[in-house]
């Protein structure tokens, strides 16, 4: 008989996991998220925003899997016809698509998304990203546990197997399907932080209907690309209307919140700082080896939070450290029209940039941008189609990528600061004026 273990959640109550699970989750690489938070220093304005990337991971496991069941439950005959799958075939993808969602974060730095910008560059100068570092850790330093473990023997997985999902490699055939579960505007990566976010912070502001959103998920083919896609069903639209004003309120309260956003800046010139101390340029090491991949993974949040805390973070170490986080002392609208940008550029064109900041949403890690969902009308019929929810509903179709603007300074500059900015206000009335 099969054994389980059990995990108590307080998001969905219990998460099983099997041996091969329970094994991937024991592993040091998995451990370390329990060192890295989910939020960064959000617990700075939210105190229980303290949760991490390792209960995270369990829950987008829990839920991606939820995703794939319901899927086949209800478009077996869809997948049997269209895509080619056999039953041998489904619990494979199914294995894939577990082991990915679990260690999907798995190449998070410290603090997550924060210190994203200390990440190096490769050969073309494209950035790297935490799914890099992700998909290079497991085939660095899981292999092992993944290809020799006894429940491999049914699949035979290999470690570059959820390597290429991870990063959605065109070799993975029709399995690349399965993809839109791990990372879309449906994903189950964002089904479960919305939740648990909000549970930790003690807001409302990402409760959605997630039963609701399961039990009308589906796959169709796309004309336009010519692929299967998922998709929600047209009972479901409205779910998937309360799931993106969940993101987006989530955003607006929470993610881009002027405090959060000005620890964010902290941690990144702290990190910066710390790495040079240790001897590199101010970046992390690439994900191209496994020496640089243990290099890397020897950095967490208690790492930072010790040396900040023995004084051995900089400027900013201490900044954190007493709570001295900058001010802002200026912000356009969410929407921002060309006359707030440019007076957002005049004022950043009038203070010192060497103690100051700007902030932009469109450049955060977590942004909203007015995604679209596509909604399946008459699921499995002769006249099956696919429709972007932004078609169907009035509400979606009003709302806006977000593009506001912040201006940062010192505490201690910024009163200093205000003046000038009063002073431009007047400038600016007196010029209108003048010109009536």
């Amino acid at each position: 008989m099969e054994r389980f273990h059990e995990i108590r959640d307080p998001i969905y109550g219990f998460i099983k996991l099997n041996e091969w699970e329970w094994d991937i989750v024991n592993h040091p690489v998995f451990q370390r998220l329990r060192r890295i938070r989910q939020l960064g220093l959000t617990d700075m304005i939210y105190p229980g925003a303290t949760h991490t990337r390792f209960e995270h991971s369990l829950g987008v496991m829990h839920v991606a899997t939820r995703m794939f069941d319901e899927i086949v439950s209800r478009r077996k005959d869809f997948l049997r016809n269209k895509l080619s799958y056999n039953d041998v075939g489904l619990e494979r993808d199914r294995a894939i698509v577990c082991i990915s969602a679990l260690l999907h974060d798995i190449g998070h730095a410290p603090f997550s998304h924060a210190a994203e910008e200390l990440m190096p560059r490769d050969a073309s100068g494209k950035k790297y990203e935490h799914e890099n570092y992700s998909a290079a850790a497991v085939i660095y330093l899981m292999q092992d546990v993944i290809e020799n473990h006894p429940y491999n023997q049914n699949y035979h997985l290999k470690a570059q197997d959820i390597s290429d999902f991870l990063n959605k490699r065109p070799t993975l055939g029709r399995t690349i399907l399965w993809h839109d579960i791990l990372s879309s505007q449906l994903d189950a990566d964002r089904a479960d932080y919305l939740l648990r976010d909000s549970h930790h912070m003690g807001v409302s502001y990402g409760k959605y209907d997630l039963d609701r959103l399961l039990v009308t998920l589906t796959v169709a083919i796309d004309p336009e690309i010519n692929a299967p896609r998922l998709a929600v069903e047209y009972g479901g639209m409205h779910t998937a209307e309360a799931l993106i004003l969940a993101r987006y309120m989530m955003f607006t309260q929470v993610y881009f919140h002027h405090t959060r956003r000005a620890y964010d800046y902290h941690l990144a010139r702290t990190l910066g700082y710390m790495l040079a101390e240790d001897g590199s340029e101010g970046t992390f090491s690439p994900p191209t080896g496994k020496e640089n991949m243990r290099r890397y993974l020897e950095w967490s949040d208690w790492r930072v939070l010790g040396l900040i805390d023995s004084d051995n973070g900089g400027e900013h170490g201490r900044i954190i450290k007493e709570r001295e986080h900058y001010r802002k002392i200026f912000e356009t609208p969410e929407v921002p029209n060309e006359d707030d940008l440019a007076l957002a550029e005049e004022i950043w064109e009038g203070i010192d940039r060497n103690n100051a900041f700007a902030d932009i949403a469109g450049k955060s890690w977590y942004k909203f941008d007015g995604a679209d969902i596509p909604i399946v009308e008459n699921p499995g019929g002769s006249n099956e189609k696919l429709i972007e929810l932004s078609r169907l509903s009035s509400v979606i179709n009003g709302m806006k990528s977000i593009n506001q603007r912040r201006i940062y300074v010192p505490k201690e500059k910024k009163e200093e600061t205000k003046n000038r900015i009063s002073a431009i206000f007047r400038g600016r009335k007196q010029s209108a004026e003048g010109e009536r």
